[in-house]
């Protein structure tokens, strides 16, 4: 059997929709098309439609947020950076100004001041900065050390009680009025002059050859053959003399010369026998008894039988057969140590 539906009267549905909260008159839907708000029964307004859109800065944010959190960890870090960078900043200049020395500027009251009396600029842990050139008319007095971070340049003399060099030191002209003491090594790649005496305590070795006009020693050692280019003169006190018997009655004897080398003079007088005819005494004794050559000058020297005795005080001349008597002749000697 078919199943029956209850009737609905049309009358019963428009009266229970008109009734119902929901229905919306046509003239109040286009107010609330307008306000975008639907008053009902409750005082509250209910928004209509879809959402409002946020703003573009939120929109970045929420990206930002959303989607990278390592962009985030870097830009944090970044900041960071840059605050211990401006903090490090400061406080290096903060030092910087705590350990400067301030400036003062000086007025031409205080210029003439200066000028006029003995003023005390600043304290020690203050600098006095010239920025033009300074000339002073008087003495400059340095307390303490005197440094000069440029070239030192001296119109005049400069006179020091002592001088240090520590490294090298290229000099010019030197002129030394008194004592130069080198502890060290000397090395002289020019000519040097010495106007007066050159005393050395110790060995002097030369490569070269030594040039001078006269050279007084009190020992000459030599090494090597000794070449004489000029005359042989020998010098020294004049050694003493005594006449010997063989000169006979009237007889004279002389010397002229020095220890090394000199000249005897005979003559004889009546009578002249064998024997001595002069002692010499040398002027400086020799350490040990000498070399002594004795050259006959004359015939009638030629014809004695000559002969000589000599020690470390002197030598004789002697004749061993008898001379001629009032004769004149002579003799020479070399003496050597």
């Amino acid at each position: 059997m078919a199943e029956q539906k209850p009737e609905v009267k049309e009358d019963s549905l428009d009266a229970e929709a008109l009734d119902s909260p929901s229905t919306v008159v046509e003239g109040e839907n286009n107010a609330a098309n307008e306000t975008g708000v639907i008053s009902a029964e409750s005082d509250h307004p209910v928004p209509v439609g879809p959402p409002p859109k946020p703003s573009f800065g939120k929109q970045i944010v929420s990206r930002l947020l959303g989607s990278n959190i390592y962009l985030l960890l870097f830009i944090f870090v970044i900041v960071i950076a840059g605050v211990v960078v401006v903090f490090s900043y400061n406080y290096s200049k903060k030092k910087t100004g705590e350990s400067s020395v301030s400036t003062t500027s000086l007025s031409e009251d205080t210029l003439a001041q200066l000028a006029n009396s003995d003023a005390t600029v600043g304290d020690t842990s203050q600098v006095l900065n010239v920025q033009s050139s300074a000339v002073f008319a008087g003495k400059i007095l340095a307390r303490s050390d005197l440094e000069v971070a440029g070239n030192l340049k001296l119109g005049g003399g400069l006179d020091l009680a002592s001088i240090n060099v520590t490294d090298q030191a290229n000099l010019g002209q030197t002129s030394v009025s008194k004592d130069l003491s080198v502890s060290g090594s000397v090395a002289v790649q020019g000519q040097q002059t010495i106007a007066k005496s050159l005393q050395v305590g110790g060995t002097g070795t030369f490569s070269g050859g030594v040039s001078a006009p006269q050279i007084s020693t009190n020992n000459l050692q030599l090494n090597g053959d000794l070449v004489l280019t000029r005359h042989f003169t020998t010098g020294g006190g004049n050694p003493g003399r005594t006449n010997g018997t063989a000169l006979g009655s009237g007889g004279t004897a002389s010397i002229g010369g020095s220890d090394t080398a000199g000249s005897v003079g005979i003559n004889t007088g009546s009578g002249a026998n064998a024997g001595c005819f002069i002692n010499i005494t040398f002027a400086t004794k020799y350490n040990a008894t000498p070399h002594v050559l004795v050259t006959p000058v004359g015939s009638d020297a030629g014809g004695i039988d000559f002969y000589v005795n000599r020690t470390t005080t002197g030598f004789s001349i002697c004749s061993s057969n008898a001379p001629p008597s009032n004769a004149s002749f002579g003799f020479d000697y070399f003496v050597a140590g």
